[in-house]
């Protein structure tokens, strides 16, 4: 019975891991014929090598829509090859010969936690590596207008520091009419303006032109000090204006991490794109156990007629499941959800649904 259980764990994993790799490359292959004949034209006119195309496009490409589309295609192997063991009675021999229902199910469970892990590892440290080189690509040889914040930028960059810029250049790292107000209490005690700001990478900061320092004291004897330029360093760097809601898709989880808790310190409206994109990664994955119970819940029944309408209902919830998880995100942007619970609420409502599939289907 032992290695009857274990030839049968090898055979249903196996079958699980094969299939849905399959599935994946014919579907990746597909998606790079539709985004050729998309870019073809920016790649000619920009003169893209061919190399780079390879190896710097499309190599970074793949890891990002392989985990896009896994828990889709977990969900259709699964659907694919249980149908298959029902329509053979191959799944009624494994009952009758002693094996539970329950049993049966480690190792679709053990494969579909495999393909959990691999996706939960490639959102935390792989995809952001590539999509980094996937941008840089775009903007060097595919014409794409990439939108970030320009004027009216306020920022806290320190604990009672507070940064206003009207307007960022891009093309010259300038921020015109630029001011540093540092608080204390309910109280301005220290004001720097400028009416252009320069950003210098070589000494990490900023070269300050037409500057007025004002410094506020509690009776009428306030400081002023004007000039034509002032070198300074602050918690601000040039990074800061570049940043938009792809930065964070770039990101590997520490550095996100770290977005995070600043964005959360200087108050940035832009916190959402960090925190949609942190709970995504770690939602996502799970997807994988849950539609691997309900695939197999609705696919391993042997009745007359049924097949069809327990698939059927299998891809529904699929889908439905699969939207959730996108559509979630407005919860977020509306502000009618925090993150955390937006980004898992699908997670949980499906997993009951899937408790209830799982508790059905024996029966």
């Amino acid at each position: 019975m032992h290695l009857s259980i274990k030839k049968l764990d090898l055979y249903i994993a196996r079958r699980f891991i094969v299939t849905f790799f399959v599935a994946i490359i014919l579907i990746i292959g597909i998606i790079i014929i539709f985004d050729i004949s998309e870019k073809i034209d920016y790649f000619v006119q920009n003169e893209a090598p061919l190399n780079e195309i390879i190896f710097t496009y499309y190599l970074n490409f793949v890891p990002k829509f392989i985990n896009m589309f896994s828990p889709l295609f977990v969900f259709i192997t699964v659907i694919f090859f249980t149908s298959m063991l029902a329509s053979n009675s191959e799944i009624i021999a494994i009952l009758s010969g002693g094996i539970s229902y329950h049993r049966m199910m480690v190792p679709y469970l053990v494969s579909a936690l495999l393909i959990a892990l691999l996706s939960l590892g490639l959102n935390l440290y792989v995809i952001p590596r590539s999509n980094l080189k996937v941008v840089e690509f775009e903007a060097k040889y595919v014409k794409r207008h990439n939108e970030y914040k320009r004027s009216n930028i306020h920022y806290q960059i320190a604990p009672g520091q507070f940064v206003f810029v009207s307007y960022f250049r891009p093309w010259s790292n300038t921020a015109e009419r630029i001011t540093l107000e540092t608080v204390e209490g309910h109280r301005i005690v220290s004001k720097l303006s400028a009416e252009t700001a320069v950003w210098d990478s070589a000494y990490g900061g900023w070269h300050m032109q037409g500057y007025t320092r004002r410094e506020y004291s509690r009776g009428l004897g306030d400081k002023v000090v004007s000039g034509t330029q002032l070198d300074t360093i602050i918690p601000l760097t040039v990074t800061d204006f570049y940043r938009n809601e792809k930065t964070v898709e770039t990101l590997p989880i520490n550095q996100l991490n770290e977005l995070i808790d600043t964005q959360r310190m200087r108050g940035d409206d832009n916190i959402i794109y960090a925190q949609i994109e942190k709970h995504t990664r770690y939602a996502l994955p799970f997807s994988a156990l849950i539609l691997t119970v309900i695939g197999v819940s609705l696919s391993s029944r042997k009745k007359r007629g049924a097949a069809g309408w327990n698939i059927g209902i299998g891809i529904a919830l699929a889908f439905s499941y699969i939207l959730f998880l996108r559509f979630s995100q407005m919860f977020v942007f509306t502000g009618t959800l925090p993150p955390g619970l937006a980004l898992w609420l699908p997670n949980v409502l499906y997993t009951i649904i899937a408790a209830f599939l799982y508790r059905m289907a024996p029966k």
